[in-house]
């Protein structure tokens, strides 16, 4: 089960109370005080874990809890302070508190979100709740006129409060289109990703990243993309369950049936697709973004094909087959001057889901 989005409760573990001793001894029956500071509660931290692809484990385990540090001793020794717990999400997962509020005309709870943690980076981590800390024990009350004092403090409450995870798939391109469009073949192509494939819509319920070899030293990331509907923008379909997950590609293929089966015309499809993303994002419209006229081996693809070029003229369109393979070397050329990265330079490859 892939999920994308979870809600969750974390809770810090509370800091330890002080304590309020005084020494006692063989010849000091009436020592002074003694009580130690509580140890520290210990944090909910996230950490963006390369090797993970899914918040699947927070859907059967939406409360994250740390333990609450331990009550301060005598002879001012501190109570044992926890540990902070160490929570795995996929990198490119985005966190935001959920405020909560009432509609004053209908009663009803309204939730917001407010992003404030964004994980690009593998093995980046954040603290989410910090743990509370400890309270100080009765020795640090003591002065001159104040022999004997019964004061201490109880340890700090840690942090708490509801969390919205959203994952956005990183990726360098995305493979944008209609439903059958050829994306999950033309993946499998470039890459070494193994999506399913299958002559019906929706064969993708969730992106798929792959990683395209241009040579020994230049490698770049491929997403799969669920198939876009007309009305995605306003979470028809699969809506937002798509565009979330494009939002950080570098470039976007729009990639199109050229030969029209099933009665489609690519290039109303196509502009379908293209009005969809810039209703969801006017940033993600300008990012640069070519045409893939797949489908070139069935027939009628290039009395379609002609049309898409008079109807963009501006705009790069490579004819390739996915499935026998023809014009992939011209496009894989073009997205190795779009996205290609040196792996000897700071290239993190992304795992293949």
């Amino acid at each position: 089960m892939f999920v994308d989005q979870i809600k969750v409760y974390a809770r810090a573990g509370k800091g330890g109370d002080g304590s309020m001793h005084f020494h006692r001894g063989k010849f000091r029956p009436k020592g002074g005080p003694d009580g130690g500071d509580g140890g520290k509660g210990g944090s909910i931290v996230l950490l963006a874990d390369p090797s993970t692809n899914s918040l699947r484990t927070y859907f059967f385990n939406a409360k994250l809890l740390a333990q609450d540090g331990d009550k301060g001793g005598a002879n001012q020794c501190t109570g044992r302070s926890a540990e902070d717990i160490i929570y795995k999400v996929p990198v490119g997962t985005v966190i935001s508190k959920i405020i909560k509020s009432e509609d004053p005309e209908t009663g009803e709870v309204l939730e917001t979100f407010e992003p404030f943690a964004d994980l690009t980076e593998p093995n980046q981590t954040w603290i989410l709740c910090k743990g509370g800390k400890g309270g100080k024990g009765n020795v640090h009350f003591k002065t001159s006129t104040h022999q004997a004092p019964r004061e201490f403090t109880p340890g700090e409450p840690g942090e708490e409060g509801f969390f919205h995870f959203e994952l956005r798939s990183i990726a360098d391109a995305g493979l944008v289109g209609f439903p059958n469009a050829g994306k999950s073949t033309l993946l499998s192509k470039l890459s070494a990703a193994k999506p399913k494939i299958a002559n019906y819509p929706f064969t993708t319920l969730q992106p798929m990243v792959g990683v395209i070899h241009f040579n020994e030293t230049r490698r770049g990331t491929l997403a799969d993309i669920p198939g876009l509907i007309e009305g995605a923008s306003q979470n028809i379909g699969l809506g937002h369950d798509f565009l979330r997950h494009i939002m950080r590609c570098r470039t976007l293929m729009f990639v199109v049936d050229t030969a029209g089966t099933e009665g489609r015309d690519p290039i109303k499809d196509l502009e379908t697709v293209r009005k969809e993303v810039k209703l969801y994002s006017d940033e993600l419209a300008k990012r640069p973004w070519f045409i893939v006229a797949n489908k070139m081996d069935v027939e009628g693809a290039e009395e379609h094909f002609e049309r898409l070029k008079d109807r963009f003229k501006r705009i790069k369109i490579f004819p390739v087959s996915a499935q026998n393979g023809a014009g992939m070397d011209k496009l894989r050329q073009h997205l190795d001057k779009q996205i290609g990265r040196d792996t000897v330079v700071g290239f993190q490859q992304i795992p293949v889901i």
